[in-house]
């Protein structure tokens, strides 16, 4: 990739990343301040300033890396991770699952803000202010799908293992959740081996309609 190529999608995907890996992590602790769990309000991580939830390494340059040797087809990075106190919860399983459900709600959430900024961006004239807005606002869409939906698999410690978790029976659900000092590992894996970017690639191409479609109702 030459290096103007590199600037300018490292310029359209920073702000789009950069929110979408931060205020998934603030979602989490908002959540669980609702449900009784006050330790990430206590440690100040409820914001929506990014600055307090980026990891140097998982926030920035991991996803930029994956970005670019994919050439804009796959992401994965991480965050601080919030702190959350699960026996804190008022109902500890059930409240669990909509403190994990959360971040991936917030990832649809700035999907849509993203493609609405995308459908304004495109009904502008065209200037040199609307096509790096279009740009933008496409690549805001596609990561915060990619983030979703990636934290949607039933993988433990990924947001789907949580929800999933909290949804089983107790017993089984406690053998799960034996699993899961597995699941990073098998999540390499699947990164490494492509299997993951098969597995999402077509499941963000679908939802990136559905989002489009549902933003021209």
């Amino acid at each position: 990739m030459e290096i103007n190529q590199l600037v300018q999608t490292i310029a359209i995907y920073a702000l789009p990343v950069l929110f979408a890996i931060t205020l998934h992590e603030a979602a989490h602790g908002f959540v669980a301040r609702h449900f009784g769990d006050m330790t990430a309000f206590a440690q100040r991580r409820i914001s929506l300033n990014p600055m307090r939830h980026v990891d140097l390494v998982g926030t920035v340059l991991v996803p930029l890396a994956i970005l670019l040797a994919s050439g804009g087809r796959f992401l994965f990075g991480w965050a601080k991770p919030v702190p959350v106190n699960y026996s804190a919860l008022r109902k500890p399983k059930q409240h669990m699952t909509l403190v994990a459900a959360a971040g991936p709600a917030a990832n649809l959430t700035m999907a849509i803000g993203w493609a609405l900024l995308l459908k304004l961006g495109m009904a502008l004239p065209e200037s040199s202010y609307s096509e790096p807005m279009v740009r933008m606002a496409e690549a805001g869409v596609r990561v915060n799908l990619i983030f979703m939906l990636l934290n949607l698999l039933p993988i433990l410690p990924l947001d789907g293992g949580r929800i999933l978790a909290g949804l089983l029976p107790n017993r089984v659900s406690g053998q799960y959740s034996r699993l899961e000092p597995w699941g990073l590992p098998l999540l390499l894996v699947l990164v490494v081996t492509n299997v993951l970017d098969g597995l999402l690639g077509p499941l963000v191409m679908y939802s990136e309609s559905l989002i489009h479609a549902f933003v021209s109702l």
